[in-house]
C-alpha cells in the first residue's frame, strides 16, 4: 500500500470526492482517504504521478509520504518528517485566527446588538448617523472575512470543481449574509438621500453583518476544538514514533563507535549499557540484564535476558551490560512494524464507514438545494426577503457533514491506539471492526493454550525417599542429556536450588528411546521409561497405576533409580498457560463457542481440553487439516483462529479473523489480522472487547451525526414556526454546527478510558450452539476425515513397530523424518502404541523406512503391510 498526504480537505465530502477521483484511475484496486489524518492509502499498479494528478484535478493537493531506504528503514531526517506529519499544526493556526476574529467581532457586536437592542452608548461621531454605523459594520465584517478567507477559497474551489464541501456551506451562508447587508446599506443611503428616515430605521434591522462575522468566528471555534481533539487521537502513533532510537553504539574493529540509527546494518554488533534503549532488534551475544519491554508489549514486569535471547528496538536495558548482534534493522524492527500497523489501520476504512461516505458524497449539494427551496417557499408564503434569507442561511450553517465523516475514523484511531498501548495490534480498520463480531474461536494448542515448553508437573518419590533427593539425582543424570524433557527437569532443579552438583556423572550413556545411565561416585543412576527402569529394579503396582493416570492426563512419566533401588517418578508435560482457563471462560461469557485444535491423540487432547475448559476438542488434526476445520466452522458463524506456528498460517488466513500470538513465527504474524504482542491468551477476549467498544462508539457517533442533522435542518428551515413559533437565528445555527464535530470527536476520545481487561461488564449472552441437526462440528470434521480415509484406501499403508519413543517430542521427530521422504504422504505416529502408520504414494523399501527411523536413534522391530 502506498500512502499519501492529502491537503485541502475540510470535511467528509472532500474525502469522498478524493476517494472517488482516485478510484477512477486505471490500476487502482482500492483507495481509502482519512479525513482524520489527512492521508490516503492506495493499492494497485497505478503510478504515483497518476494518483497525484487525479487528486489535483479534484481540487486538492497530494504528496507521496517519505519512502523508506531500501532494506534499512527511514533515515533520521525521514523519521523526523514522519513524526512531523502527525504534528498538530491546525490548532495553533485556528487559535490565532480566532483571537484576531474576536478583536473585530466584539466591537461589531457592540454596534449591531449592544446599541440596537440594549441602547448602549456610541461614540459621538456615530450617534444618529445610521449610514456611518452601517459602514463601520461593513468594515469590521470585511476584516473578519479576510481573516477567515480560507473558508471562501476552499468553498469556491469546491464549487468550481463541482465538489461542494462544508466550507462551501459556510462561504455561502456568510457570503449571503454579507451580500444582503451590503444591499441594505446601499438602500439605506438612497433612503437617507430621499429624506425617508423611517425607511432608514427599518433598513437598520435588515443588516446581517454580525451574522456573517459570527458564523465565521463560531465555525473557527468549532474547527479549533475539532483540531485539538483530532490531535489527541493520534497520540498513540506519535508516542510510538518518539520511542524510535536515534543512535546506536556499534563495535567496529574492537572499538565502540556511536552512529546514526540509519547506519546500522544486519549483522553489526552493538552494545547497550544500563539505562540505555536498545537501538534495533537483535540477539544477545554476551551479558545478562533485565529489559523493560513495556513500550512494545505493555507488560510492566522487566524480562530477563541472557546469551541467545532476543532483544527489541525501543526497549530499555535496566541493569547489566549487553553485547548484541543486529538481526532486524530499519523497517524490519518490531517497533517499525507496530508503527506501520497503526499507520495502516488509520489509512484504511472500516466497512461501516461506507454508509457515512455515501451520505457525505451527496450531503452538501442536498443541503444547498434545501436552503434554496426554503428561501423560495418562505417568499411564496409572503415573508420578507430578509426573513427568507435568514432561514436559508440557517440551513446552510447548521448542516454538518464533518460529524458524519469523523464518526468512524476518530473511533478507529483511538481504538487502535488503545490496542497498541496494551500490546494488541489491529492491522487494519476492518480487523478492528470485525474482531468483535466473532462467534467461534478456534485455539491452537501448542504455544497458544499451552506454553510450548515442557515443565515438571509432579514429583513422586518412592517410599523412604524425599522430593529433594529424587530431584537431586534426576538433575545429576539429566545434565548430560539433550532431550527436551531433560531441560524441564534441569529448570525445576534450578528453581528448587538443586542445580549445583559437587561431582559430575561419569560413564554416561543414552539408550535412544529408552533412557539414560551414568555413574555418580560409586553409584549407578538410571532414568527413563517404565520398561527401561523395570528391567533393572522392582517398581510397585501403585506407582505403575499413578503413571498410567498421569499419562491419561497428557503427561509423560519418567522413572529414576540408583543401583537396584527405585528412587521415584517425575511427570513432565507441556503445561497450560496460567491465563488460558480464565481466558476461555471469559470468551464463553461473551457468548463465544471455544474450540481447541490439536494433532494429539484424542485421549490426551480431551485431558488438556478439560483443563482449559473449552467447549469442544478436535483432535488428530494434521497441519493441513486445520484449514479444513476452519472452513467447516465458518459455516456455523464468524470464526477467529488463534495460533502461533508456521502450520497455523493457512488456518489464520482462512478464518474470518486470524489472531497471531506475538511470540510465534513471522509467517503466522504476517498471515494474521490481529497480533498479540504479549503472547497471552487473555488478550483474545481483550481484543474482542476493544473491538466491540469501538464499534459501539462508532454507532453512537453516527447516531449523533444523523440525529443532529435530522433535527437541526428542519428547525433551521423554519418547519416549526407555524406550529410552535420556533425560529433559529443563523448565529445559533453556526454555534450548533461548530459543536457537533467537537462532540463526535470527544465521544471517540472516551475510548481512552475503556478497560479492555475488565470482564465484569461482559454480557452473559446465551452460548451459540455450533451444531447441525444431528452432528456437532467435530462430528462433521470426523466424518470428513473418515470420508477422506475411505477415498485413500487405494493408497498403500505400512505399520511400523518402533521402540524407544517416550513422548510427543519423539513422535514429532519420527513423523518429520518419515514425511520428509518423497514416497510418504503422511505418517501417523504414536509413542504410546509404539507405532507409525505410513501412507505411501509410491513403492518404497522397508529398509529405507527402517533406516530413516533408526537414524533418529529409535529401534524398528517390525514393518507390516
Amino acid at each position: 500500500m502506498e500512502q499519501y498526504n492529502v491537503t485541502g480537505m475540510s470535511c467528509a465530502a472532500c474525502s469522498a470526492r478524493v476517494e472517488k477521483a482516485v478510484g477512477k484511475v486505471p490500476g487502482v484496486e482500492n483507495c481509502s482517504v482519512s479525513l482524520l489524518t489527512n492521508s490516503m492509502g492506495v493499492e494497485g499498479t497505478a503510478t504515483v504521478d497518476a494518483v497525484i494528478a487525479a487528486v489535483e484535478e479534484a481540487g486538492y493537493g497530494a504528496t507521496l509520504k517519505s519512502a523508506k531506504n531500501e532494506g534499512h528503514g527511514m533515515n533520521q531526517s525521514e523519521q523526523n518528517c514522519a513524526e512531523d506529519a502527525l504534528k498538530d499544526r491546525e490548532t495553533p493556526k485556528m487559535k490565532r485566527r480566532l483571537i484576531a476574529s474576536l478583536c473585530f467581532l466584539i466591537p461589531l457586536m457592540y454596534l449591531s446588538m449592544g446599541h440596537m437592542m440594549w441602547g448602549w452608548p456610541l461614540p459621538v461621531f456615530l450617534e444618529g448617523n445610521h449610514v456611518a454605523m452601517g459602514l463601520a459594520q461593513l468594515l469590521l465584517t470585511t476584516i473578519v472575512m479576510v481573516i477567515n478567507q480560507k473558508f471562501f477559497i476552499s468553498g469556491w474551489k469546491g464549487m468550481i470543481h463541482r465538489a461542494p464541501n462544508m466550507d462551501t456551506l459556510v462561504a455561502l451562508g456568510a457570503g449571503a449574509s454579507y451580500g444582503y447587508s451590503v444591499y441594505a446599506l446601499f438602500a439605506m443611503t438612497a433612503a437617507q438621500t430621499a429624506g425617508n428616515m423611517d425607511h432608514v430605521m427599518e433598513l437598520m434591522h435588515e443588516f446581517y453583518f454580525e451574522s456573517a462575522a459570527m458564523i465565521l468566528t463560531l465555525i473557527t471555534v468549532g474547527k479549533m476544538l475539532e483540531a485539538h481533539s483530532k490531535g489527541k487521537t493520534t497520540d498513540a502513533l506519535k508516542s510510538l514514533m518518539k520511542l524510535a532510537p536515534k543512535t546506536a553504539t556499534l563495535l567496529r574493529d574492537g572499538k565502540e563507535q556511536e552512529v546514526s540509527i540509519d547506519q546500522v546494518r544486519r549483522g553489526d554488533q552493538f552494545v547497550v549499557r544500563p539505562g540505555e534503549n536498545i537501538p534495533v532488534d537483535g540477539i544477545v551475544l554476551e551479558g545478562n540484564s533485565a529489559v523493560d519491554e513495556a513500550a512494545l508489549t505493555g507488560e510492566s514486569i522487566p524480562v530477563d535476558k541472557a546469551e541467545g535471547d532476543k532483544v527489541f528496538a525501543a526497549t530499555m536495558n535496566q541493569s547489566g551490560f549487553l553485547r548484541c548482534e543486529a538481526t532486524r534493522v530499519g523497517e524490519d524492527t518490531t517497533l517499525s512494524q507496530i508503527i506501520q500497523m497503526v499507520s495502516d489501520a488509520a489509512a484504511t476504512k472500516a466497512p461501516i464507514a461506507k454508509v457515512a461516505d455515501k451520505v457525505s458524497g451527496v450531503f452538501v449539494p442536498a443541503v444547498i438545494s434545501i436552503a434554496v427551496v426554503t428561501m423560495i417557499v418562505w417568499l411564496l408564503v409572503g415573508e420578507s426577503v430578509g426573513f427568507a434569507l435568514a432561514r436559508g442561511i440557517s440551513v446552510l450553517v447548521i448542516s454538518c457533514p464533518c460529524a458524519l465523516g469523523l464518526a468512524t475514523p476518530v473511533a478507529i484511531m483511538v481504538g487502535n491506539g488503545m490496542g497498541a498501548k496494551n500490546g494488541i495490534m489491529f492491522k487494519t480498520a476492518v480487523s478492528l471492526e470485525e474482531t468483535g463480531k466473532t462467534e467461534i474461536v478456534a485455539l491452537d494448542k501448542t504455544g497458544t493454550i499451552k506454553s510450548g515448553e515442557p515443565k515438571v508437573t509432579d514429583l513422586i518419590p518412592a517410599d523412604g525417599m524425599t522430593e529433594h533427593e529424587l530431584l537431586f539425582f534426576a538433575n545429576a543424570l539429566e545434565k548430560k542429556s539433550e532431550h527436551p524433557l531433560a531441560r524441564a527437569i534441569l529448570a525445576k532443579a534450578e528453581e528448587n536450588g538443586e542445580a549445583e552438583q559437587k561431582s559430575e556423572i561419569t560413564q554416561f550413556q543414552a539408550v535412544p528411546g529408552n533412557g539414560l545411565s551414568g555413574k555418580l561416585g560409586e553409584d549407578w543412576l538410571y532414568g527413563g521409561n517404565f520398561k527401561f527402569i523395570s528391567d533393572k529394579m522392582k517398581i510397585s503396582a501403585s506407582i505403575k497405576e499413578q503413571a498410567e493416570r498421569l499419562a491419561q492426563q497428557g503427561k509423560t512419566p519418567l522413572f529414576f533409580g540408583r543401583n537396584e533401588q527405585f528412587l521415584g517418578m517425575i511427570a513432565v508435560a507441556d503445561v497450560i498457560k496460567e491465563d488460558s482457563p480464565r481466558a476461555v471462560k471469559e470468551l464463553q461469557n461473551m457468548g463465544i463457542h471455544v474450540v481447541m485444535l490439536t494433532g494429539d491423540n484424542e485421549r490426551t487432547a480431551k485431558a488438556i481440553g478439560e483443563q482449559a475448559g473449552v467447549d469442544e476438542v478436535i483432535a488428530g488434526v494434521l497441519p493441513e487439516g486445520k484449514e479444513q476445520v476452519i472452513r467447516k466452522l465458518k459455516e456455523k458463524g464468524k470464526v477467529a483462529m488463534v495460533g502461533d506456528g508456521i502450520n497455523d498460517a493457512p488456518a489464520l488466513t482462512r478464518a474470518d479473523m486470524g489472531i497471531a500470538i506475538g511470540a510465534g513465527t513471522d509467517i503466522a504474524i504476517d498471515a494474521a489480522d490481529v497480533v498479540l504482542m504479549k503472547s497471552r491468551l487473555s488478550d483474545v477476549p481483550a481484543a474482542i472487547r476493544m473491538s466491540r467498544a469501538t464499534l459501539r462508539n462508532i454507532h453512537e457517533n453516527l447516531f449523533w451525526a444523523f440525529f443532529y442533522n435530522a433535527i437541526g435542518i428542519p428547525l433551521a428551515a423554519g418547519i416549526w414556526i407555524p406550529i410552535f413559533g420556533w425560529k433559529l437565528n443563523p448565529m445559533f445555527g453556526a454555534a450548533a454546527m461548530s459543536l457537533s464535530s467537537f462532540c463526535v470527536v470527544t465521544n471517540a476520545l472516551r475510548l481512552n478510558l475503556f478497560k479492555m481487561y475488565d470482564a465484569s461488564k461482559d454480557r452473559k449472552r446465551k452460548m451459540k450452539k455450533v451444531e447441525t441437526a444431528e452432528n456437532t462440528v467435530s462430528d462433521i470434521v470426523l466424518a470428513d476425515k473418515n470420508e477422506s480415509e475411505n477415498k485413500e484406501e487405494t493408497k498403500m499403508t505400512k505399520t511400523m513397530k518402533i521402540e524407544g519413543m517416550m513422548c510427543g517430542h519423539c513422535e514429532a521427530a519420527v513423523k518429520k523424518a518419515l514425511e520428509a521422504l518423497e514416497q510418504v504422504d503422511t505418517a501417523e505416529v504414536s509413542h504410546e502404541a509404539g507405532t507409525a502408520v505410513v501412507t505411501l504414494n509410491s513403492e518404497i523399501s522397508n529398509e529405507v523406512l527402517k533406516k530413516t527411523v533408526e537414524d533418529k536413534d529409535y529401534t524398528v522391530t517390525a514393518i507390516e503391510d
